[in-house]
């Protein structure tokens, strides 16, 4: 039989590196994504809206329109606010029904 040589035994150990480090990230990102859909179906089953990403795009939509009907109430922009806040409550309204 042959002895294995230097070479040998480091390629093995950096072999062996590569393999954690991948099965360490894969660990990571798998219940990274695992997390967000858990939490895509938990907000989704709350606010009774279908979990596709039309949804949750007109959702987002919705509430940076709703941020900023309420930034323009702070910059006291009564009649910007009123409008705005309106097109985002018809928004969200619309979403959940």
């Amino acid at each position: 039989m042959q002895e294995n040589g230097f070479f040998d035994r480091a390629g093995s150990t950096i072999g062996d590196v590569i393999r954690t480090v991948v099965e360490f990230l894969l660990g990571i990102f798998t219940n990274f994504f695992g997390a967000f859909g858990d939490f895509t179906d938990g907000l989704t089953r709350s606010l009774g809206i279908n979990d596709s990403f039309f949804s949750i795009a007109v959702l987002v939509i919705g509430l940076l329109v709703l941020w900023g009907g309420i930034k323009s109430f702070l910059r006291a922009s009564i009649v910007g606010g009123i409008v705005k806040t309106l097109i985002a409550l018809f928004i969200l309204s619309w979403l959940m029904m």
